[in-house]
């Protein structure tokens, strides 16, 4: 049987529309430049390809030594991306008309279709080249889709290395241009600044990241407050590649397992304990292609950390509550011979420290939790997580016996089409069936995954988000039943 007649045979048991939350389109380089041109004129043109080599994408590395490679610790960047054998898949994330003459075959009713070099470009180093090449990919994303919003709706890349850059151009691409969905970088690397400023040529090594959350260079809650203005979803695409473990500089694979997850959980971790749910309680967050066994993970952390470490139970580890009256007796009848000369008190413990801030010690300050379930209640429904056809953990979110709280956790179907990921188009929903087919999660649970959740996302801040789509009777009929 083959996958289009597997794809048929799925839609033709579904009571309702298929919406993918992280398609991927390609940028047809030979037009994009005429939107570089327009946007930055030669010199942006020039820059754009030299700006690659500061990104996760690192194309200096083809330039250097095996031996190169090693002094500078310099990664194996991502290779050979997006399907060519399959000329008619790569045509199709190149085209816009010809994803739209597919998208029934694909078996696919709506799709939000994320960026490739946008991904990268946002994270340019130059300020200039940086917003300038976001301007750029904005303004091509809005022209090449214009004519198929029924079907499809392009991402637009947004920078973050402040606040007010990436508020002008959510101005300009959702104001002006009309896009319905913005993508932010997961992370903006800052230079250490001590290390920057006494060793300017070691800085590009020696970088923190910027989450927005906790302990940020910037206060980031005007961003949030502009997204809720203009009613878009803040959704993160970030990559993970390029620092931490992922910065093998042989093996793109150990770099690139897991990595949108890292980034991913960094964010949301940073979100979370940062307070910006609890600021700003109706605004979802969507995290992409991370899948969901990391959002299992951390919510059960949180829940465990805060069972171990809130304002009250810190006591339980105060040095000032030693008992050392009963400590001194429980010493000189247990010690043993070899320690009965050395004298007794705190410097010979490993607790030892100096007296900490009460001020500063409470971890969980910006959120305000005040119980366990304070913490379900601004995460839970906060957070929305995309999750590949292939990805065997998806189950796992509506496993409501075993996930902390009792919670079934928001995954959102991504089919990743356009990424090496999908050799095949015709079989993104025949991979994400395999879940229900396998007794892995009922048919109800893969409703909300691929219908149901999206239309929570998306329509949170935005309930005209479907208006004028091939889906927006169904939307309708499913929000009033909610």
């Amino acid at each position: 049987m083959s996958g289009k007649s597997k794809t048929a045979a799925i839609r033709a048991r579904l009571d309702h529309p298929v919406i993918d939350s992280d398609g991927h389109l390609g940028e047809y380089l030979p037009v994009l430049r005429e939107y570089l041109d327009a946007a930055g004129g030669k010199t942006l043109l020039r820059d754009f390809g030299r700006a690659f080599g500061t990104t996760f994408l690192s194309t200096e590395w083809y330039n250097l030594t095996p031996e190169q490679r090693r002094e500078l610790r310099s990664k194996r960047p991502p290779f050979w991306g997006v399907p060519t054998k399959n000329t008619l898949d790569l045509a199709t994330s190149l085209f816009p008309k010809l994803l739209h003459e597919r998208m029934d075959e694909i078996g696919l009713d709506f799709a939000v279709l994320y960026p490739g070099l946008g991904i990268g470009a946002q994270l340019f180093e130059d300020e200039e080249v940086r917003r300038g090449t976001c301007r750029a990919l904005n303004n091509y994303y809005a022209d090449i889709f214009c004519d198929f919003p029924d079907r499809m709706t392009p991402v637009a890349v947004i920078p973050m290395h402040t606040p007010q850059e990436a508020i002008e151009e959510m101005e300009y691409a959702v104001g002006r241009r009309g896009l319905r969905v913005v993508m932010l970088p997961s992370a903006v690397r800052r230079p250490v600044p001590e290390v920057a400023k006494k060793y300017p040529e070691a800085a590009r090594w020696a970088f923190w990241l910027d989450t927005y959350g906790i302990d940020s260079a910037y206060d980031y809650d005007p961003v949030w407050a502009k997204c809720r203005e203009l009613k878009v979803i803040p959704t993160f695409h970030g990559p993970g590649e390029g620092w931490g473990s992922r910065v093998s500089i042989s093996n793109y694979v150990y770099n690139h397992i897991g990595h949108f997850a890292s980034a991913g959980e960094a964010v949301c971790k940073s979100l979370f304990l940062g307070g910006v749910t609890q600021r700003f309680p109706d605004l979802k967050f969507l995290f992409l292609e991370g899948g969901v066994g990391w959002a299992r993970s951390l919510l059960a952390d949180l829940k465990g950390h805060w069972e171990k470490r809130n304002i009250q139970a810190l006591a339980n580890y105060d040095p000032a509550n030693l008992d050392r009256e009963q400590f001194t007796e429980l010493y000189h009848r247990y010690a043993g011979k070899l320690l009965r000369d050395i004298p007794i008190g705190m410097e010979s413990m490993h607790f030892r420290g100096r007296p900490e801030d009460p001020a500063t010690i409470d971890d969980f300050v910006h959120c305000k939790i005040r119980q366990k379930s304070d913490i379900r209640d601004l995460f839970v429904p906060n957070f929305y997580f995309g999750c590949e056809a292939d990805d065997p953990v998806t189950s796992s979110a509506f496993d409501a016996k075993r996930n902390p709280f009792k919670a079934r956790l928001n995954a959102v179907f991504g089919s990743d089409i356009g990424h090496f990921d999908v050799p095949d188009m015709l079989e993104v929903l025949v991979e994400a069936y395999e879940m229900v087919e396998e007794e892995m999660a009922t048919a109800e649970d893969f409703r909300d995954f691929v219908f149901g959740n999206p239309v929570k996302l998306w329509t949170a801040v935005n309930p005209d988000f479907f208006k004028g789509t091939a889906v927006e009777s169904a939307v309708n009929s499913y929000l009033a039943r909610q």
